[in-house]
């Protein structure tokens, strides 16, 4: 609808009450989440039972909270591991990317930009895959001419960040472009003029600007590899990440603690998406 244009008052009750329901669609499964979380009951379904903290704090069977649960808090860990990781990768090699494809012209610029993009577009099961052959392929190859068994490439932690930074890494190069595409180069040549290299000209002007971008791309970054299910699936190993234990603790029958855990997801993802809102509201005012 363009507010514009005027629309007859029927038209815009109609909707005022479309987006009213869209937005509830959204909500409503998180809400739901949000509330049997504190239903006091070993069934994470109705009927209402009243409210506990017992899916969060409780320590005797069979109402083990979150927090006392030692596989999920472990998992957490993992997943917050892989994520760090994940971040730093993805944000090193999107600040790279992002000098090479707006900084430089080559041969073929335009196929390895295409390249660059294609992990986006591919699904992430098919992701996982391709790289859990290529990655065992390697590995069998090399332990037979060498029989040196390079057990960091075998399916685990290793192989998920490898497998998830090969395509978040797109993500923060997409961001950190955009940033770095609006930024004034004679800042650079100016203090090019005044003595200072290259290097140090990026290191103090450059790369202080583009700050924000650094920002929001780590907690987009750090997010995509916490709660990715996909292509961790195919590369996991013994050491599982939150959502292949959530996964496997639903397929063994759900407990209120899973919405706990939901909760608590969707209570930190909600944090860092308002930081990334704020960040790029920041970055538009400068």
């Amino acid at each position: 609808m363009i507010p514009s244009i005027p629309q007859p008052r029927s038209f815009r009750a109609i909707y005022a009450a479309y987006v009213i329901a869209f937005f509830i669609y959204l909500a409503a499964p998180l809400v739901v989440v949000a509330v049997f979380a504190f239903n006091d009951s070993v069934f994470p379904s109705p009927p209402w039972q009243g409210a506990t903290l017992d899916w969060f704090l409780g320590d005797t069977s069979p109402r083990i909270g979150l927090f006392n649960d030692k596989p999920l808090v472990e998992s957490i860990w993992i997943s917050t591991v892989v994520a760090f990781f994940v971040t730093v990768l993805s944000i090193a090699a999107g600040t790279s990317n992002a000098f090479l494809f707006e900084r430089h012209n080559f041969r073929l610029k335009g196929f390895f930009y295409m390249l660059m993009l294609l992990p986006l577009v591919i699904p992430g099961v098919i992701l996982g895959i391709s790289i859990l052959v290529f990655s065992s392929t390697i590995v069998n190859w090399i332990e037979a001419m060498t029989e040196i068994d390079i057990e960091a490439l075998r399916p685990g932690l290793v192989l998920v960040v490898l497998g998830q930074f090969a395509f978040i890494a797109t993500i923060a190069t997409l961001i950190i472009s955009a940033r770095l595409k609006r930024f004034d180069r004679t800042l650079e040549d100016a203090a090019l003029n005044l003595g200072a290299t290259k290097s140090t000209a990026v290191r103090t002007i450059t790369l202080p600007y583009l700050r924000p971008a650094f920002i929001g791309a780590g907690i987009v970054a750090f997010l995509m590899s916490f709660e990715n299910f996909n292509t961790t699936l195919m590369l996991v190993g013994s050491d599982a990440p939150l959502t292949i234990t959530m996964f496997t603790r639903l397929r063994e029958g759900s407990t209120p603690v899973l919405n706990a855990v939901s909760l608590l997801l969707v209570i930190v993802s909600a944090v860092l998406a308002l930081a990334v809102i704020a960040i790029m509201g920041k970055e538009r005012e400068n």
